[in-house]
């Protein structure tokens, strides 16, 4: 194990108990099932980029299933036929151009360190994903969150729906649906304020968002 993956593995079991892992997982079935699923088929092929205890593509229904992280403890988040790719996002060499339906990155891009890595990895994305591909991203929007964004100590490139659908542009995507304010900032268990109800209530009502929204969430595809 190298110091990074060391580091990453100690930074996230220190911030997350086995209360908060359960929660999340309980939580990505829902969004998975009642939001994001409108843009995966069945047949796709859905890699989920900076995959982390993987509650995504644990939930999520697809055809073949892949995490890319560098953290070793994917591996044992991961459902048993979801491949595991211990890779760089800038970097993933181990998948195929062209291969990929559906990528999905759900806070993640904050961890880049600056907006060169952000540009590679998206790069990179562009290269792994099918001809009329998605790329689904969802992360802290610096406009919203303000201050809170620095609570954890690993966020380093803040970023509002503006600046991140710029990326995308210069990066050779086009951008297809931006919402500004999509889910609140954290689910960490401590934080715990609805049900299971209340958040399938509040997918129902996108008034909702824009009192609690502070992360984004955007669809984009390669350009032609």
């Amino acid at each position: 194990m190298t110091s990074v993956e060391s580091k990453l593995s100690t930074l996230y079991q220190h911030r997350f108990d086995d209360a908060d892992l359960a929660f999340k997982a309980a939580t990505w079935t829902i969004l998975c099932e009642q939001y994001f699923a409108r843009w995966i088929r069945a047949t796709d092929t859905v890699l989920d980029l900076g995959a982390g205890s993987c509650e995504f593509i644990n939930a999520i229904a697809a055809r073949r299933r892949l995490a890319v992280d560098l953290n070793p403890d994917t591996k044992r988040a991961a459902a048993p036929d979801v491949e595991v790719h211990l890779t760089r996002s800038d970097d993933m060499t181990g998948i195929e151009s062209d291969d990929i339906d559906v990528v999905f990155s759900s806070n993640f891009f904050e961890h880049l360190p600056d907006p060169d890595a952000l540009m590679a990895t998206l790069a990179e994305t562009r290269r792994v994903l099918a001809p009329g591909g998605r790329l689904l991203v969802m992360m802290p929007n610096i406009r919203y969150v303000k201050e809170r964004f620095w609570d954890y100590v690993d966020h380093r490139l803040p970023l509002t729906h503006d600046g991140l659908t710029e990326a995308l542009e210069l990066a050779g995507f086009r951008v297809d649906t931006v919402v500004p304010r999509f889910l609140p900032y954290t689910v960490r268990s401590k934080y715990r304020a609805a049900p299971a109800a209340s958040l399938r209530l509040y997918l129902r009502v996108p008034l909702l968002w824009r009192v609690f929204g502070a992360q984004m969430f955007v669809v984009a595809r390669p350009a032609t």
